[in-house]
């Protein structure tokens, strides 16, 4: 007769995708520039991340600064999903009321995962494409670029965010 752990199936481990996302674990300060409005100067904000895993298969990313003003706070998941064999994620925040999902790719190099999602955008007030991007420059240094895909089918650089690393 078999014990019940013996009939029990093992946990999968984590795959090097899921350990990718593990060196953006820590604190960081960010540094923010976004263009509201075609025309208009960029807006610039500091904040700060808190980057947290769970269970070495999802990170949890925690954003709090200002915004316009205001108080803002955002918090994305990111994670390996196996079965589509691509990034996943999600993105929420303080301001928009919307549930962003995210697919995406690393690059070849490893050093810049691509995410797409679609969803309403407050400029143009209709649905859109949007790419984002987590590029690693080093291990303390890492740019998110947010870009929204235009009518005439061109990307256009909406936000740009450098992290940097805040020693423990």
């Amino acid at each position: 007769m078999q014990t019940p752990q013996a009939q029990m199936p093992e946990f999968p481990q984590p795959t090097k995708e899921h350990q990718w996302l593990q060196q953006l674990q820590g604190q960081w300060r960010t540094e923010n520039e976004m263009t509201m409005m075609p025309g208009q100067p960029p807006v610039k904000t500091t904040g700060t991340e808190t980057v947290s895993t769970v269970g070495g298969f999802w990170i949890k990313d925690a954003h709090k600064g200002e915004m316009m003003g205001q108080p803002f706070e955002g918090e994305m998941t990111l994670g390996y999903d196996r079965a589509k064999e691509q990034f996943v994620g999600t993105w929420v925040d303080s301001m928009t009321g919307q549930l962003w999902e995210y697919e995406g790719q690393l690059s070849d190099d490893g050093k810049q995962l691509t995410l797409r999602a679609e969803g309403m955008c407050p400029v143009r007030g209709k649905m859109t494409e949007f790419k984002d991007t987590v590029e690693l420059l080093s291990p303390d240094h890492k740019v998110y670029t947010s870009q929204i895909k235009g009518d005439d089918g061109q990307w256009q650089t909406h936000m740009t965010s450098h992290s940097y690393r805040v020693s423990e």
